[in-house]
């Protein structure tokens, strides 16, 4: 009887002392999570104050949380008797070891480093890059998020954008919009040119400056080709292109204008015996 109470009070104490080591270390883990976090909204809300881009400040928020968890979770171990001199050691050579085997992650962590750094888009701008198109939605740690116009959620590897030809349709607040349009060799290409230059003057979104430009730009096998060039707002761009399409359709039908198209002539000559 003697025995088994003095092995509860051995256990009773071993309890006492884990549970003196074990509560600062949750309370410190509690708050420490608390704080990350709150360090982390606040470090986004300020960037975002100096005009940083919204998906670049969100990629700076993502590498400081994480390195403020690491911080926490090396601390939290310290205050639970770990010898941290050895786990930081330990905790370098396994990161060593994970990042010659996660290789490519690496890759996309350094390139998305250098698409904050370098800026080449902001939230919200047109992209076209690693054969995909879309908005920018995000950039996170290995990769950055595209919506397209049909509302589909493309994930693209940070280092392929890096890597390959980047398009910005939104970049510059203006576009040239270019029109090919191919008429009959039958009909007047000055009432062509005419009505064309007509059209576009008639279309609010057009710019006069730069000046717009109708111009034959080719004698096709089948057509008389006009080129037609109207800067637009980048914004503008689409829409206006479908209503000029739709209008130079409609205003040649009414003027008798024929859009041609592809053909052949086959000519048969009869050879005397």
């Amino acid at each position: 009887m003697d025995l088994t109470n003095v092995q509860l009070n051995d256990w009773t104490d071993i309890a006492l002392q884990w549970a003196d080591m074990i509560w600062p270390a949750l309370l410190l883990l509690v708050i420490g999570l608390w704080v990350t976090k709150r360090i982390r909204n606040l470090l986004v809300s300020l960037l975002k104050r100096k005009n940083m881009d919204e998906a670049a400040a969100s990629f700076i928020g993502q590498i400081a949380h994480a390195v403020l968890l690491i911080i926490l979770f090396i601390s939290v171990l310290s205050e639970l008797g770990v010898d941290t001199t050895s786990l930081i050691a330990a905790l370098g050579a396994a990161g060593l070891a994970v990042g010659l085997a996660l290789k490519g992650s690496m890759e996309n962590l350094a390139a998305g480093i250098l698409l904050v750094s370098q800026r080449p888009f902001k939230k919200g701008d047109f992209v076209e890059g690693a054969g995909v198109s879309g908005s920018v939605d995000r950039i996170a740690m290995l990769n950055t998020r595209l919506i397209t116009p049909d509302n589909k959620l493309i994930v693209v590897p940070n280092a392929s954008l890096v890597n390959g030809n980047l398009t910005n349709y939104s970049a510059q607040p203006t576009r040239r919009l270019d029109l090919l349009v191919g008429v009959s060799y039958d009909d007047d290409i000055r009432l062509v040119k005419e009505t064309l230059n007509e059209i576009i003057a008639a279309e609010p979104r057009g710019m006069k400056d730069p000046e717009p430009m109708v111009a034959v730009s080719e004698l096709a096998d089948s057509s008389v080709n006009f080129t037609v060039r109207v800067w637009v707002d980048a914004a503008d761009y689409w829409p206006t292109k479908f209503d000029l399409t739709e209008k130079i359709k409609l205003t040649f039908d009414e003027k008798g204008i024929s859009i041609p198209f592809p053909q052949r002539d086959v000519h048969l000559y009869k050879h005397s015996e």
